[in-house]
């Protein structure tokens, strides 16, 4: 009988090979023609098996690099355990990147071979210009593909290879913990991306004991919906497979919504933006007597908040009506069988983080990076506090330099940046502590977050600001898409505001304004206005030298695909510094 509460992992081959053994369950889903099907635990085996002989035949060996490039499908996970299992190494790639940034990281990682998932991957391969590594490329769709094998193909074997076999199993003992188990890029947020190296170590340790405290069940469902070359869905990829539950993939991130209403996920696993974005909707919906309401609700919900933080369930009158009202139909939303929340990725927010404990709802925040597999801390029900990102892994070390920066030590610290010596020291301190370049503080055994090292802006006064906390912050408006604050050497805070422009046409009908395209709203005055009186009521919670002076609304809505953005949601700040510098000095007149 297995135990599927521990994850006694040595390498990750241990997580397929526990996967893989459990015959007809159900251990992935995925969408086609509108419907959810199912692939077992052996169907799964036989095709990683597959795609192995594939590697084999193409004379791959162990250590050899194997790029990968696909959105959320079944295939993913099929292509990264067959890499591992014959000791290969994959780098994953973000499916967003252009073909320059392409050609860069399988240049830079030197990769023998790639597994791209449709046409546009394969064009923006074909456009990355020469990459004198690349021998061997396939491709996951059906179709014509000049010099790529199908991989369609190679899985109309797995099935006479569903069976266990002692030599495949064999195989995956090979595989030693101090093996490197793949190169993951860095977004790029502050320069060229870097190759982070994890070992099998790296992440089986990783796994271990960050999932402790977390109760994962055995058939246990989640949707794979951010992107699976983020370090942060990877691993809670490898965490329900070794926790014995099942993952349904979903390529499409607008799909999410009825997804849910499908699959009914037990665990839920975001970036606060998502979080953010139900709020702004339920906010959004909720108009004259029904807004009343919720304003009600969550006060009932703000009474009892020292129950909700210690996962009790509140037995007055007045909230279980208002459970009833409105915190059961957000739920509902959700699929109604939630019962893991976890956000990561980036700074919730403690707004964010008390309007959803007010709805009942308890998100465990954590923290961590690529370079640590990546968790550092996280709460779980173990162990709980609001507006904190949680205890410490019990396999890291943590400490607060002088300056405030949190540095780690530990089996998942990663093992360096290919082929980047010097980068891997600067990292690291002489006594041997992983710099994380975030600034926090650790009181009673939780760990908070509240800035970048190298995103703290320093005025001209000598006075130190953290923008995340203050974006954040405006980002909880239903208006505001993201928020970039600048004033690095300036006298004083400004900010841009890129707005969610879909949210912005609807207030804006509704409060007579005629302009309609984004040029004509950012310049209207009542939406000047609007975002004024927000940037004023987030200032009357702030420092003197934290307030923001000047706010600019931008005529552009920042994503990932504009560059703007990271494809982990994050503010690309040299990108927008860069594009926005006559707007920003604007901002200052004639300083």
């Amino acid at each position: 009988m297995v135990d599927f509460s521990t994850l006694d992992f040595a390498t990750v081959n241990d997580v397929f090979e526990r996967m893989s053994h459990r015959g007809g369950t159900t251990v992935a889903l995925w969408k086609s023609g509108g419907e959810w099907k199912e692939i077992s635990s052996q169907q799964m085996y036989g095709r990683v098996r597959a795609v192995v002989e594939l590697l084999q035949r193409w004379g791959m060996k162990r250590g050899e690099r194997v790029g990968l490039v696909s959105e959320n499908r079944w295939e993913w996970p099929v292509v990264d355990f067959a890499v591992l299992a014959m000791g290969g190494v994959d780098v994953p790639l973000y499916e967003t990147l252009t073909p320059e940034q392409m050609g860069y990281v399988l240049r830079d990682a030197g990769a023998r071979a790639v597994v791209v998932s449709n046409r546009l991957q394969y064009n923006k391969l074909v456009a990355a210009g020469e990459i004198p590594t690349l021998e061997f490329v396939a491709v996951l769709d059906e179709g014509e593909f000049a010099g790529a094998a199908s991989v369609a193909e190679v899985f109309k074997r797995a099935p006479e290879l569903e069976l266990p076999d002692a030599e495949f199993d064999a195989l995956l003992k090979e595989t030693k913990p101090e093996e490197l188990a793949t190169i993951v890029y860095t977004s790029g947020t502050t320069g060229d991306p870097k190759g982070v190296m994890l070992t099998h170590r790296n992440l089986a340790e990783n796994l271990r004991y960050s999932t402790a405290g977390l109760r994962i069940g055995e058939g246990d469902t989640t949707i794979s919906f951010l992107p699976l070359s983020h370090s942060l869905a990877r691993h809670l990829g490898y965490a329900i497979y070794g926790h014995g539950g099942r993952i349904a993939y979903l390529a499409k991130f607008d799909d999410l919504k009825s997804a849910m209403q499908a699959v009914k996920p037990q665990i839920f696993l975001a970036v606060p933006r998502v979080y953010e974005k139900v709020r702004q909707g339920t906010e959004h919906k909720s108009t004259g007597f029904k807004k009343k309401i919720l304003r009600w609700a969550l006060g009932q919900g703000k009474k009892h908040r020292k129950e909700l933080m210690e996962g009790k369930r509140p037995a007055a009158l007045g909230w279980r009506l208002a459970d009833r009202l409105v915190y059961g139909k957000l739920k509902e939303a959700f699929g109604g069988k939630v019962k893991i929340w976890v956000s990561g990725g980036a700074p919730l927010g403690m707004d964010s983080a008390e309007w959803f404990l007010d709805m009942g709802i308890r998100i465990f925040e954590g923290y961590g990076l690529t370079e640590t597999s990546p968790v550092i801390s996280r709460n779980s029900f173990d162990g709980y506090r609001i507006g904190t990102v949680g205890t410490v892994v019990q396999n890291l070390e943590l400490r607060v330099a002088s300056d405030g920066e949190i540095e780690v030590r530990g089996t998942s610290v990663f093992a360096g940046y290919w082929q980047r010596e010097e980068a891997t020291k600067r990292e690291f301190t002489e006594d041997g502590w992983f710099k994380t370049g975030d600034i926090g503080k650790y009181e009673d055994g939780f760990l908070s977050i509240t800035d970048r090292k190298k995103e703290l802006i320093k005025t001209s006064s000598g006075k130190y600001i953290a923008p995340q906390p203050i974006e954040g912050k405006l980002k909880a408006d239903e208006l505001v898409g993201n928020a970039c604050v600048v004033g690095d050497s300036r006298k004083y805070a400004a900010v841009l505001i890129s707005p969610d422009f879909q949210a912005l046409r609807t207030w804006a009908a509704e409060h007579g304004v005629a302009a309609k395209e984004p040029a004509e709203l950012v310049k209207d005055a009542k939406v000047k206005a609007h975002y004024e009186a927000l940037v004023k009521r987030v200032n009357a919670d702030l420092q003197e030298h934290e307030r923001v002076k000047k706010v600019g609304v931008v005529a552009e809505e920042w994503s990932i695909e504009g560059g703007e953005l990271t494809p982990s949601m994050k503010l690309k700040r040299r990108v927008i510094f860069e594009r926005y510098k006559d707007r920003i000095d604007a901002l200052y007149g004639g300083e």
